[in-house]
């Protein structure tokens, strides 16, 4: 398979899947958190983001290219 963008949605999956693999946001919490309550605010939202991500992710599977790692049917 050629690593090559194929779509406009197989270049979107490629970006969240790097955003979920890579962002690292403990600096961000440390300058946002300072007390426990602050400290369970953001766990939670950064875990909303990432099931933000997996859903647009996976809405996304099946437009990509057949040959692709994570290709998958689309379900009806």
């Amino acid at each position: 398979m050629s690593d090559r963008i194929v779509s406009i949605t197989h270049g979107e999956y490629e970006i969240m899947n790097l955003i979920q693999d890579t962002i690292e946001l403990s600096g961000l919490k440390d300058v946002m958190c300072d007390d426990k309550v602050s400290s369970d605010r953001f766990d939670k939202a950064a875990k909303n983001v990432a099931v933000l991500i997996d859903n647009m992710m996976s809405r996304r599977m099946h437009k990509l290219p057949k040959g692709h790692s994570d290709y998958k049917e689309r379900e009806e």
